[in-house]
């Protein structure tokens, strides 16, 4: 990854986004496509879609990510100047005790140095050190007089991971929030690959959704407003390299082996061959994971929406998911990158993206008569959501 990608991605990482707090990186994100994408809006909920316009009449295709990241969110002030917190998003607890943390309080414009603080394990009970302390017993400690905190801080405010980006190893890096703001990088550079590249046949529509991480809630306005053709959600998926992971459950992916490609009935199956094609059309390494139920992702909101959209998910491998250490390899990225520009130049007008009739449609193209009816039937859809079948076979 060149050095002027890392520097972006470094600046996603580290500016603070918990769940319904996201407009800062929303920014971000305007600003860096403020002069390659032909329009940028931001909806009623603060998510951001930039778009492409196509060069053709090819589909519309969205590339979903989202820009939330979890945190904490300040429930109580003490008269000693302590914070009670709640999880914003799915914390775990169990990590928290000893943190450095950074409190985004309403009353000052740079974040303030917290640490969450417990008990030393001198003053706990045999017993309860078995045990995992519940978030609603940690404070956050930030040093100051208590007239001080309840005159910056108030209730509401938001806490994030006192860490940012950084490389290590063999083209690694680590960092709170590749969940999923990797995501919103690999989305904006789809977009820059693609305007360098003469433009996809159809629009592209870069999508920076808000409020995943409490149910894909900015994802279900983006793609009821955007109304596109064709779907990708990205996201993070857990990397199962590393000891303690049970693979024949959750199956085989390492960081550095390529993006995972999901296939389940939240992916449309035609899409899914799509994105398995790209990838082997420019000789990148790929991978394959089983989603047999609703992803826990915007492609669960995404393909339902409307009538229906024809959505794919693509992730790249992470470990250490929803901690402030989530490890990516940077070599995924770009390749996702690649792989997802290759999807969208490959889309042209003749796509399908209705189950079980791809195949028709190319068995029907040399008779004229029955190519007819298929189109008839195909125009009758609402953007391919459906095929309404005639009563002649």
């Amino acid at each position: 990854m060149k050095h002027k990608q890392v520097k972006f991605l470094k600046r996603l990482l580290e500016t603070p986004s918990p769940t319904g707090t996201e407009a800062a990186v929303a920014e971000v994100v305007r600003t860096r496509l403020a002069d390659v994408a032909d329009e940028i809006q931001t909806d009623v909920m603060g998510s951001v879609h930039a778009r492409l316009a196509g060069r053709a009449s090819g589909p519309s295709f969205m590339l979903s990510a989202h820009m939330d990241e979890i945190g904490l969110m300040v429930t109580y002030i003490s008269d000693e100047g302590f914070l009670s917190v709640a999880a914003v998003g799915g914390v775990d607890a169990a990590i928290l005790p000893g943190l450095r943390v950074d409190v985004h309080a309403s009353g000052c414009e740079e974040p303030l140095r917290g640490v969450v603080g417990r008990k030393p394990i001198h003053l706990i009970s045999p017993d309860d050190r078995k045990s995992v302390t519940p978030i609603d017993q940690l404070v956050i400690d930030l040093g100051l007089p208590a007239k001080k905190v309840k005159k910056v801080v108030q209730i509401g405010d938001v806490i994030t991971f006192g860490v940012g980006f950084e490389r290590f190893g063999k083209n690694m890096a680590v960092s709170r929030a590749f969940d999923d703001k990797a995501g919103v990088w690999v989305a904006v550079r789809v977009l820059e690959e693609l305007a360098k590249a003469g433009r996809a046949p159809g629009d592209f529509i870069a999508a920076a959704t808000v409020q995943e991480e409490i149910g894909t809630r900015g994802a279900t306005t983006s793609a009821y407003g955007v109304a596109p053709d064709v779907a990708v959600a990205f996201d993070v998926t857990h990397a199962t390299d590393y000891p303690g992971i049970d693979k024949t459950k959750h199956g085989k992916f390492v960081c550095g082996e390529g993006p995972v490609i999901a296939r389940g009935p939240n992916i449309n199956p035609e899409v899914f061959d799509r994105l398995v094609a790209a990838a082997e059309a420019e000789g990148l390494p790929y991978q394959v994971e089983a989603e047999p139920g609703v992803t826990g992702t915007d492609a669960r909101a995404i393909q339902i929406t409307r009538s229906g959209i024809p959505t794919g998910l693509v992730s790249v491998p992470l470990r250490y998911m929803h901690t402030p250490t989530e490890v990516v390899c940077l070599d995924d990225l770009d390749a996702t990158v690649c792989m997802l520009v290759r999807f969208a130049l490959d889309l042209d007008e003749n796509a399908c993206f209705v189950p079980g009739m791809g195949v028709m449609y190319d068995d029907l193209a040399g008779d004229s008569d029955a190519s007819a009816t298929f189109e008839a039937a195909e125009a009758s859809s609402d953007s391919q959501a459906g095929v309404t079948e005639t009563a002649e076979k």
